[in-house]
């Protein structure tokens, strides 16, 4: 079963919040992790994103899209990375998400990836 595991956060706030060795720690934690979930085949795909703040956002204005710089959300909002997993089941999607976040800290978003649209449509 696939899940999504979702980090939250911009580098400005890490930044402020993290000292730069724990910032190397956590890096070198993440490449831990994704290597140990490839060598046991539970990784599907593990993203780190650009900051926020380099994003583009693209919307309907006067009925054409148009982009504009930003995401316009709250840090706390945006998302960071994330990986896909491909497990047993939920519970041990929320176990790896736990190790994440004993040493993160901050909150991961798991959902279960969708295999098709619901089935009542």
């Amino acid at each position: 079963m696939k899940y999504i595991l979702m980090m939250f956060g911009d580098q400005a706030s890490m930044a402020e919040m993290r000292s730069a060795e724990w910032i190397h720690e956590m890096i070198q934690f993440m490449q831990t992790l994704n290597a140990e979930l490839e060598a046991s085949g539970e990784l599907v795909a593990a993203i780190g994103l650009v900051d926020p703040s380099q994003a583009k956002t693209v919307r309907i204005a006067g009925a054409m899209p148009v982009s504009t710089d930003g995401p316009f959300a709250e840090s706390k909002e945006s998302l960071a990375g994330y990986w896909i997993v491909d497990v047993a089941d939920e519970a041990r999607a929320l176990a790896i998400a736990e190790h994440v976040v004993a040493f993160t800290e901050g909150p991961l978003e798991v959902r279960a990836v969708a295999d098709g649209p619901p089935p009542d449509l």
